[in-house]
């Protein structure tokens, strides 16, 4: 299944790369956000925020956050246009095993944003980034933020198996790239009517975004990252079930 995979992910990967609107929504869009947030707005947010608090720290969190909402929208696009095209049917045809394309579109999306991760994270450190996070916490960063990945992925995954237009294969892109911001990405969530706030305080990103937050300042997590866990690793297995189970149906 390996082998397989890997051959699948390749043929995956060149498709991507190919794609300007893959890039520009992965890597430019988050990017064009953090800049947005900081040189626009960033001097009126920050009086909300505890003086010794600068507004990048604050920011970065919520736009890797961003970074994958966006990046894991098109994996919903990609399977329903490889279904349209016939893919399916070809795998089925063939002597390898039928899971592999789905896990090389997996694979696909955790590569393309574990890259617009560290983009991201080099800019940052040009605008002012600073972090006072060991390598451990530097791990668990980049672990949650590929959990919430693989969470997002398998969950755009189902509308792209079961679309009949490309219309139906995006339904979860506008939520999820609107979904940050009705959360702690940006602004805090005292700052928020209360409904607002409600809503915001009781989503998975919410929580997702805290936990990196607490994490770059070496700040003690708490139970928040269990919270965020319970809420990522859900999505993933929820997600990962109703692919598996409507792709089997589909091939």
């Amino acid at each position: 299944m390996i082998r397989d995979t890997m051959i699948l992910f390749g043929r995956t990967v060149k498709h991507v790369t190919r794609s300007a609107d893959t890039i520009i929504t992965t890597v430019m869009m988050p990017i064009a956000f953090m800049l947005l947030f900081v040189y626009v707005f960033g001097g009126s947010i920050k009086q909300s925020l505890s003086s010794n608090t600068e507004y990048i720290n604050y920011l970065l969190p919520g736009i890797l956050i961003m970074a994958a909402a966006m990046g894991t929208s098109y994996v919903g696009y990609r399977l329903f246009e490889d279904r349209t095209k016939g893919m399916f049917a070809r795998v089925k045809s063939m002597p390898i095993k039928a899971s592999s394309f789905l896990w090389a579109h997996v694979l696909t999306s955790l590569i393309s944003n574990l890259i617009s991760f560290v983009i991201i994270i080099g800019l940052a450190f040009i605008m002012g980034f600073r972090t006072s996070a060991g390598f451990t916490e530097w791990l668990a960063v980049i672990g949650i933020y590929l959990l919430l990945t693989l969470a997002l992925t398998w969950l755009s995954a189902i509308p792209g198996i079961l679309a009949k237009t490309m219309t139906g294969a995006s339904l979860l892109a506008y939520p999820l790239t609107f979904l940050p911001m009705l959360s702690s990405a940006f602004v805090p969530t005292e700052t928020m009517p209360a409904p607002v706030r409600w809503f915001a305080e009781n989503q998975p990103l919410t929580s997702t975004t805290n936990v990196i937050r607490k994490l770059f300042a070496d700040q003690a997590l708490g139970n928040e990252i269990w919270v965020a866990l319970a809420w990522l690793v859900g999505i993933t297995i929820v997600g990962w079930i109703g692919a598996s189970q409507l792709y089997k149906k589909a091939v």
